[in-house]
């Protein structure tokens, strides 16, 4: 039976072997491979049966066959019987030679057959093959080919048969007339010359030792002469390239005499063949391979030929390249092949020709030559050994030149010659040097194209440099000593600042290598190289640089490592301190990056390390050695305001540990004299210096800023005349300023007990001294913006710390009064329209801080601060712009927040009914709050009219309310004040708040209306009254003074404005009133949106805001519920979310709102029960309602609606009542009969198929059955299984998502004795749970996974168990194939019984409606069979199998056919 059915499943595959889509062909061959794989012999019959029998089938579809056959040859050719061998050849050696023309497919493929076979069966394929090689007859081109082929796959076995084929090919080649047929008799040639060759090569393992060279010399020859002579001229581009592949392997068994005879005539003929051809990798590769032979021969004909060799080769070198093809680069690899065979040959006249190309400037050659050179310097070593010195000589001008090209081209020069011992030889040091001024070109250069536009971009050049520098550092020994310590060099010249990363990676590898050698070799001498920066020079930048520590690759952490390993050339006191230290620095720079690290906290990390480090030195003479080169770098760093910046901060933490005061004294005089005054960042790290020293140096930091205040350096700069011109205008002011923040840090820094001492005798005075300017001995105050501010932040980090000074409480400052009246004169001078400088701010800072010394402000002084802080604050724009255009809205937000914290210090030094006068009773600031708040131009109308309506409603409440509903809607600024002018007394607005309640809901809510058309949907339409009462409700609510009564009356207004709003989604705005606020022309102009349902969401949202339920409105914002309410779709959702927020953020109150809320659940509105419904159900949720005990009533209630005539509420109820799994899990036991009751009913809910209220049945069902008695589930259990199978199949996805998730949490649940029973359904529902997890909805593969892993306990198969675990983890995605093929191996290993079955189950799914199951499907059943046993044949219906694939090969899906193709190759299994 085995021949008919592999035919069968054959045949049928075949048929699909004409398939429209290329991925199902290609299936259908690999099927037919498979077949093969099991039945080699009866496969390849039966496709030489199929395609003998269709001998009109098109050449592509032949093509595919034969490359299957081809495939099952190749792997199973030793299974081969020498009949089938027979076959194969006659029917390959047919199909090849079938049509005269050329059908390269089809006949390589027929070819390739025979080649396959020959492997094993040579002589029957030579036998068949050269029957069709007959001489005097052009054979067919296939027939060469597959010589040729032959040759190359079975060296072995064809080169014994070569001289009789050579001999008859000979005077076959002056026959041939086609260029076509000349180019296959030459690559025939090529492939037997190549094929003798390795045949000679490996004698030793060769059938036939006793071949040799000269049996082929003659034929080879006589071929050689017709290729050369004659078709090498051909005007056939092709041809000429065919001849020349064959003349470089031919030339190594030409006969030594004829090869040197023919070498002055054959090198000049290839080398012009350069000019003809643009692809010249054939050319170039056979060049190689006739240099070769010539060289191997001792040919005397190559020294004549060297110099046009050379030539030619260097012009194929230096060639503009159009792309990196593979095969481009492989033509260059060729070429320098034949450099390397002249360079080992003739090293000094290769020398001779390539160095002084070095010295063009013409980018090409200097490229090209360079490549070669460093090709020669790798590839021929021992021959360029003596010629180290002149190689070096050689690269002077190509050092200098700056095209990019010729720059990386350098570079990977010098890294072969780093590999080559050239950089050891004198001259050396100057190529390190080139690669670390790579390494420092700028990240980013903008490109500079030459005329051919092919530069390349710096970044190369440097990246290149970059690695070679890493590369030559740590995997080349022998340059160790080249590098170090040389590269210690570059460290600090700022024009290496670039390359500082590589450079220190570099370092921090060789120094470990140093110090594995021992302490002698580790220690530099620096005594014996004055160009190696000192200890203190190498610690001074390495510590700057990582002020930044992300520019530049990752210099912070590159430095501090080097800075690291290098502590005991530092001082030999550090390594152990550093060991512990500077780890913890860059793990900090390891979990940060540029976008999150904060630079001060980074800074000051550094400078804690350098105090530490200091301390542990504790060494004077070192640490005023350090603070020396601190200050001797500082001119470094004029360009990089930042660093310089921490270079300051690093001075004054240096000068703060010496204990030598001149030294301290000599350094702080300097700096002042040679600071940038002019930069502003200058001016801060300067200030931070003196701060900083003045922790420990007090008075010689004082006594320095006095002493430069009086020298001559300061007078000349502000003589009145400038008689000097020192400095501009400008320049003196900047000057003023930085010593004025000198002051000012020095107060903030200096000890707290020396402070107040200090204050007023020496600081503040000195500060003024430099703010005011006397000219003829009166005061001029400074106009610079600049200049006031400096002082004015002075002046704050002066109080500050007098503020926080212990002596505060008691320490009288007499400058007080006179230093707030200067405040209150800047911000006086500040502009009223426009934000230009934080002067405003810090100054009102200042008066803070000022405020809390003593003694205590007078009234009068108080009174002016206030007025002038809030005038000056109150006028500005609430988003003010600066003048240049700039947002100033953070600067405005901080100048309100300082006027704030201003007028609390001010009220917290005066707690008293005075106190409290001074604030608020000044008309002044009334005025200019009053002119803040109002609305309209009439001053005096809105508050009368407030005060009269306050006093009528008092009296005649209903008919106020009554009158101001009647007001236009929608209610305009005017109206909308004056309701809430009715919330100013608790009585009456106890009164008016029920009356809008009683008015809200006296009428119906909206009135339906249809279109003209009849049938059209109605429309619903709001009433007036409801509509007015709402709005007005919002307005009295939004009152702060309302807040008592709605406490009071929470419960009826939540639940009166919770219905109000369900009722009003999708209600429409009277015609009249739409578009009426647009149209609106009052100046009062209305408040609010009018959307009926939005105008009760914001009622119902200030009712929370003022009942204190703040948490409430502010959860339900976040999660979009005021949205959802609002939505017709999504309201419940909303709902669900309100009553969420509330049972988390208002608990108490719920016992009162459900009880006003149950009370409505009969409403003849549908909208409202489910509105009611959605947020009881949702309370259930919560164990607030266990803990008020409101859960049995809640339940109750609930589970009387289950009649309710709305699906939406017996939906709801059902939601509900499953919610008590999350809000009381423990309860579920005690009620588990009636929970399980209503949710079974639910799922039988009416006739519907797809009842919205069987899918939430389905939901709760799943929620709720791991808490339920196992008792009460098992009544239940075989029903539910039986109820929800249907839906597994469902076209609605909700419906397949919740019903695979309740068979999850079935299986879950099921224990004890429930398995029994249970067992049939895990068998039932696996195919269609395993088909799904390629559903095309990811919730249901999600659920199907979720299933799966809890259904798989019950068939107690371990290996399945925990292949289900490993690939069903969610979050993981799945390779199915691979999930699905170990499904079924352990399947049909633990359950071959089940065969048939779950075959016959797949077999449904054949036909179903999503096109990946459908692939599934088929893909599942191949696999079954795959692993199934033989024995377990009888189980399957093959001939409905089979049919039912048949018909999949026809589906229009490719996915489908392609799998159905899949498996009828692995039906082979029950052959």
């Amino acid at each position: 039976m085995t021949r008919p059915y592999v035919k069968k499943l054959s045949f049928t595959l075949l048929d699909s072997i004409t398939d429209k889509d290329p991925v199902v062909q290609e299936q259908v061959c690999s099927a037919l491979c498979s077949l093969g794989e099991s039945q080699p012999g009866e496969t390849l019959c039966a496709c030489e049966a199929y395609l003998r029998q269709h001998d009109k089938l098109a050449h592509p579809y032949r093509t595919k066959i034969l490359r299957a056959m081809e495939t099952i040859l190749s792997s199973h050719i030793d299974e081969l019987d020498k009949d089938t061998a027979v076959i194969a050849i006659l029917l390959a050696s047919n199909e090849m030679t079938r049509i005269k023309e050329l059908d390269c497919d089809w006949q390589q493929a027929a070819s390739s057959v025979l080649v396959a076979v020959g492997k094993r069966f040579i002589n029957q394929v030579m036998e068949e093959v050269l029957s069709r090689f007959q001489p005097g007859i052009l054979p067919h081109s296939s027939v060469l080919h597959t010589l040729a082929s032959l040759s190359v796959s079975n060296a072995f076995g064809m080169v014994p048969f070569l001289p009789s084929i050579l001999s008859t090919m000979l005077p076959m080649l002056g026959m041939a007339k086609q260029d076509a047929l000349r180019v296959v008799f030459c690559g025939a040639l090529q492939h037997f010359s190549e094929s003798t060759l390795e045949y000679l090569a490996n004698l030793d393992q060769a059938p036939d030792p006793t071949v040799r060279k000269d049996t082929f010399a003659a034929d080879i020859f006589g071929a050689y002469d017709i290729l050369f002579h004659h078709w090498l001229q051909s005007r056939d581009a092709k041809l000429r390239l065919a001849v020349v592949a064959a003349l470089g392997p031919m030339s190594h068994l030409l006969p030594s005499e004829k090869l040197e005879e023919q070498l002055p005539k054959l090198l000049p003929a290839v080398l012009g063949l350069y000019k003809k051809h643009a692809e010249t990798f054939q050319i170039s590769k056979s060049l190689g391979q006739i240099l070769e032979a010539a060289v191997s021969v001792g040919s005397r004909t190559l020294e004549v030929q060297l110099d046009a060799l050379l030539v030619a080769l260097h012009a194929q070198i230096c060639v503009p390249v159009e792309s990196s093809s593979p095969l481009v680069m492989s033509s260059q690899k060729e070429v320098l092949r034949c450099f390397t065979v002249l360079a080992c040959c003739s090293p000094d006249r290769l020398l001779a020709f390539l160095l002084p190309r070095l010295d063009t400037n013409n980018e090409r050659l200097r490229v090209g030559t360079l490549q070669i050179l460093r090709h020669i310097i790798n590839s021929a070593a021992a021959q360029m050994e003596v010629k180290k010195p002149f190689i070096l000589s050689s690269m002077r001008l190509p050092l200098l030149d700056t095209n990019n090209k010729v720059k990386r081209a350098v570079v990977q020069v010098i890294s072969a010659m780093a590999h080559h011992g050239y950089l050891e030889q004198p001259g050396g040091e100057v190529m390190v040097d080139y690669i670390v001024q790579q390494c420092a070109l700028p990240p980013e250069e903008p490109e500079k194209p030459g005329p051919d536009g092919e530069d390349l971009a710096a970044d190369s050049v440097r990246a290149v440099s970059i690695r070679t520098l890493y590369l030559v550092s740590t995997t080349v020994d022998r340059m160790n000593s080249v590098l170090w310590p040389y590269l210690l060099e570059f460290l600090t010249p700022v024009r290496f600042t670039a390359a500082l990363t590589p450079l220190c990676r570099s370092l921090v590898h060789l120094a470990l290598k140093r110090q594995e050698a021992g302490a002698d070799a580790f220690l530099v001498q620096y005594n014996s190289n004055a160009n190696l920066p000192s200890p203190f020079a190498m610690t001074t930048r390495l510590l700057v640089v990582s002020s930044n520590p992300y520019l530049g690759d990752g210099r912070g952490a590159a430095s501090l490592r080097l800075l690291k390993v290098m502590h005991r050339n530092i001082h030999p006191l550090l390594g152990q301190r550093w060991e512990t230290t500077m780890p913890v620095l860059l793990e900090y720079l390891d979990e940060h990056t540029e976008e999150t690290l904060s630079l001060k906290e980074w800074e000051e990390k550094l400078l804690m390390f350098l105090r530490d480090t200091l301390a542990v030195v504790s060494d004077n003479t070192w640490i005023c050695q350090l603070s020396q080169e601190m200050c001797k770098q500082l001119p470094s760093y004029n360009g990089t305001a930042q660093e310089k910046n921490f270079l300051y901060k690093c001075i004054g933490t240096t000068l703060g540990a010496a204990s030598s005061k001149e030294v301290v004294r000599k350094h702080l005089r300097e700096l002042l004299e040679t600071a940038r005054y002019q930069e502003e960042a200058e001016q801060e790290g300067l200030a931070c210096c003196f701060g900083i020293c003045a922790i420990t140096h007090l008075e010689d930091t004082l006594a320095q800023l006095e002493d430069f205040v009086r020298s001559d350096v300061f007078r000349k700069s502000i003589g009145i005349f400038n008689i000097f011109k020192d400095r501009s205008e400008h320049e003196v002011e900047r000057m003023k300023s930085s010593l004025i923040l000198c002051y000012g840090h020095v107060a903030a820094q200096a000890p707290r007990e020396l402070v107040l001492a200090k204050v007023e005798s020496d600081i503040l005075r000195s500060m003024f001294q430099c703010f005011n300017t006397k000219v003829l001995g009166i005061k001029v105050e400074t106009k610079d913006p600049a200049l006031k501010l400096c002082l004015v932040q002075s002046l704050c980090m002066v109080c500050q710390a007098m503020c926080s000074s212990a002596q505060a409480s008691s320490f009288q400052f007499s400058r007080k009064a006179e230093l707030v009246t200067q405040m209150m004169e800047f911000i006086r001078a500040e502009p009223l329209d426009c934000l230009r400088t934080p002067i405003r701010k810090k100054a009102m800072l200042a008066c803070t801080y000022l405020v809390n010394l003593e003694p205590v402000l007078e009234e009068q002084a108080q009174t002016d601060v206030i007025h002038s802080c809030l005038h000056s604050v109150m006028a500005l724009p609430p988003e003010p712009d600066g003048e240049d255009g700039t947002c100033r809205e953070p600067l405005y937000l901080d100048t309100v927040c300082a006027l704030e914290n201003l007028l609390t210090s001010l009220l917290q030094r005066n707690m008293t009914p005075q106190g409290l006068q001074i604030m608020v009773e000044v008309p002044e600031i009334v005025s200019v709050l009053r002119a803040k708040l109002r609305d309209t131009q009439e001053e005096h109308v809105l508050p009368a009219a407030q005060h009269s309506v306050y006093l009528l409603a008092s009296q005649h409440c209903e008919a106020v309310v009554s009158s101001l509903l009647g007001s236009p809607l929608p209610f305009d600024s005017h109206t909308c004040a004056l309701w809430r002018a009715l919330a100013v007394e608790p009585s009456l607005t106890t009164q008016v708040l029920e009356l809008l309640l009683e008015k809200m809901s006296r009428d119906v809510p909206f009135k339906e209306s249809r279109a003209f058309l009849l049938g059209s949907t109605a429309d619903r339409v709001a009433t007036l009254l409801p509509l007015a009462a709402t709005c007005a409700l919002y307005e009295v609510l939004s009152a702060p003074s309302s807040g008592t009564v709605v406490l009071e009356l929470y419960p009826q207004l939540f639940v009166a404005l919770l219905l109000r709003v369900s009722c009003t989604v999708g209600v429409q705005l009277p015609r009249n009133l739409q578009g009426k606020e647009r149209r609106s022309t009052s100046p009062a102009k209305p408040a609010r949106n009018l959307d009926p349902c939005s105008s009760a969401v914001d009622a119902l949202q200030a009712l929370l805001l003022r009942g204190g339920s703040q948490d409430v409105l502010r959860c339900v914002e976040q999660e979009g519920g005021w949205e959802l309410l609002r939505t017709s779709a999504r309201h419940e959702d909303g709902v669900a979310q309100l009553a969420s927020s509330m049972a988390k953020y208002a608990g108490p109150r719920l016992p009162l709102v459900m009880k006003a809320l149950v009370c409505t659940q009969s409403s003849v509105y549908e909208i409202q029960r489910v509105t009611t419904t959605a947020f009881l159900a949702e309370l259930l949720s919560s164990n607030v309602v266990n803990d008020l005990m409101l859960l049995e009533p809640l339940l109750d209630n609930l589970t009387a609606r289950l009649k309710d005539s709305s699906a939406s509420v017996r939906r709801l109820v059902l939601r509900g009542l499953a919610n008590i799994a999350s809000g009381s899990p423990d309860k579920v036991r005690a009620h588990g009969p009636q929970l399980m009751t209503a949710m079974v009913s639910g799922l039988d809910d009416g006739d519907e198929p797809h009842s919205l209220v069987a899918l939430e049945a389905m939901v709760g069902l799943a929620r709720l059955l791991d808490l339920v008695e196992p008792w009460d589930l098992r009544l239940v259990l075989l029903h539910t299984t039986i109820r929800i199978r249907p839906f597994f199949d469902s076209e609605k996805v909700e419906f397949r998502t919740a019903s695979i998730r309740l068979f999850g949490h079935l299986n879950k649940a099921c224990h004890g004795n429930c398995e029994d029973v249970f067992l049939e359904q895990v068998v039932g529902g696996l195919v269609p749970l395993l088909l799904h997890l390629r559903d095309p909805q990811a919730s249901v593969a999600s659920a199907c996974k979720f299933a799966l892993c809890m259904c798989v306990s019950h068939l107690e198969c371990a290996e399945l168990a925990a292949a289900f675990h490993k690939y069903l983890q969610e979050g993981r995605s799945v390779h199915f194939g691979e999930f699905l093929n170990s499904t079924c191996k352990h399947l049909m290993h633990h359950f071959p019984d089940l065969l048939g079955r779950l075959v016959s189950t797949n077999l449904f799914y054949f036909k179903s409606s999503w096109d990946d199951v459908r692939a599934a499907a088929p893909m599942f059943t191949g696999f079954l069979v795959l692993h199934a046993e033989p024995e377990q044949k009888p189980q399957v219906d093959l001939e409905q199998l089979i049919a039912a694939l048949q018909l999949l090969l026809k589906d229009p899906v490719p996915g489908v056919r392609e799998k159905a193709a899949e498996t009828l190759g692995r039906l082979v299994k029950f052959a």
